[in-house]
């Protein structure tokens, strides 16, 4: 890509009242654009961290068997009626009336609908188990939007339902999920901890609940960690003390700490399935209700928390499978000749090889202000081309995480970047 051409206007100030580091700089980089309280447009930066972040997921819920579906995101009120959930929700639903004055809900989650599909579609334990997901938008009527991506009131989220004929058989796979999240989220660049918490208005009271958080400084969600086990517990689930003994492991103490939730997996049990009439036959013929699980992941949110854990003072420090380009291409004094045209091989060559960058061929901008706007948008490798550099035949390589910087032979590069 071609930086003079790219829809992206990084900017120096943003306003005062945007507090989480992250997300100024996601503002400041020109990746999103606020239109209005909790809603966002996403520019051709962010929209392609957003698609890698889509693509891990796809490709983890592909490799346990899910099967992608696209559910509609207008709901009839009588489905949420039917789950006594029309006037339940948190955050409360987006309703509406059509023109023949029947109400809709803007779908915020969809335990109903998939409900109904799979109620047309399994009848028998033969049927049984069944995985759907979806990566579809939501709207969530929140009273509070706060922190950019990390609480909106449309966003996008993948969804994932599954069906089976025994808790047993629910919990096989509702583990089977858990580890396939945090394998999502170690590709994005996080490190998360599963933490026990409650189901609010989409499980029973008596199901199993987990969230996936990430330690943030600034993260709104609190909880308590041990630190032997790994055991940890959403703080609104306990009234527990700081410093006290770990319930599992009975040795370490717990800590208190701040966080970003990425994930939450719900056991769901027969809720929805008797509700909303979802039986099968099992092998002696005996009618059953079908049991069920749930697993949302926030895109954007999880966009936004990668962004809170991972910065520096001068901008974003985005991990190779989600930043938008795996190279950036930066000549400096790009008005001299060689330079230019040792930097447009360089930039050909790197396109044959399949190889994502950016290449910053703006002549209005100075040498600070092109490493400076390299160092906001946060692509994992840097590869900077000067008259002194080339006095050696060489570029200087500097990856986003690392101080050091690296001269390397011209001729050398491609070969350097496939090490």
């Amino acid at each position: 890509m071609i930086q003079s051409k790219l829809l992206a206007k990084t900017k120096k100030k943003v306003a005062r009242d945007i507090r989480n580091e992250g997300y100024k700089f996601l503002i400041k980089g020109d990746f999103i654009e606020q239109l209005a309280s909790g809603i966002y447009n996403f520019l051709p930066l962010g929209l392609k961290v957003h698609k890698k972040i889509e693509e891990i997921i796809r490709e983890e819920m592909d490799s346990i068997g899910a099967q992608e579906v696209f559910l509609a995101a207008l709901q009839p009120k009588e489905l949420w009626e039917r789950t006594d959930r029309w006037n339940k929700m948190s955050p409360p639903l987006f309703k509406l009336r059509d023109l023949h004055k029947k109400y809709f809900a803007l779908g915020s989650t969809h335990e109903e609908v998939i409900t109904i599909l799979a109620k047309e579609r399994i009848q028998s334990y033969k049927d049984l188990p069944q995985a759907l997901y979806q990566i579809q938008t939501k709207f969530r009527n929140e009273v509070r939007s706060t922190g950019g991506l990390l609480r909106t009131r449309e966003f996008v989220m993948k969804d994932l339902y599954s069906f089976h004929q025994t808790k047993k058989d629910l919990d096989k796979y509702f583990d089977k999920v858990a580890q396939s999240y945090q394998k999502i989220f170690k590709r994005c660049g996080l490190n998360s901890i599963r933490s026990e918490a409650s189901g609010g208005t989409i499980s029973g009271k008596e199901e199993r609940t987990f969230e996936f958080q990430v330690k943030a400084e600034n993260g709104e969600d609190k909880i308590f960690l041990c630190a032997g086990c790994g055991w940890a517990v959403n703080l609104e689930m306990v009234q527990g003390k700081i410093g006290a003994n770990c319930p599992k492991c009975k040795k370490s103490s717990l800590k208190k700490v701040n966080t970003i939730e990425i994930g939450h997996i719900f056991s769901l049990g027969n809720k929805y399935s008797k509700a909303l009439g979802l039986y099968f036959v099992d092998k002696q013929g005996k009618k059953k209700p079908v049991i069920m699980g749930c697993y949302g992941i926030g895109l954007g949110r999880l966009m936004g928390a990668i962004a809170e854990v991972h910065h520096d003072s001068r901008g974003i420090i985005w991990s190779r499978e989600v930043a938008p380009f795996s190279l950036h291409l930066v000549p400096i004094e790009i008005s001299n000749s060689k330079v230019r045209k040792t930097s447009e091989k360089i930039y050909q060559d790197l396109q044959k090889e399949e190889k994502e960058v950016l290449y910053d061929d703006r002549e209005d901008k100075s040498p600070g202000e092109k490493l400076a706007d390299a160092d906001l948008i946060g692509i994992p490798i840097r590869i900077v081309i000067s008259k002194r550099t080339l006095e050696k035949d060489s570029v200087e390589l500097k990856r986003r995480d690392k101080k050091k910087i690296k001269l390397v032979k011209t001729k050398e590069l491609q070969t350097f970047l496939k090490s």
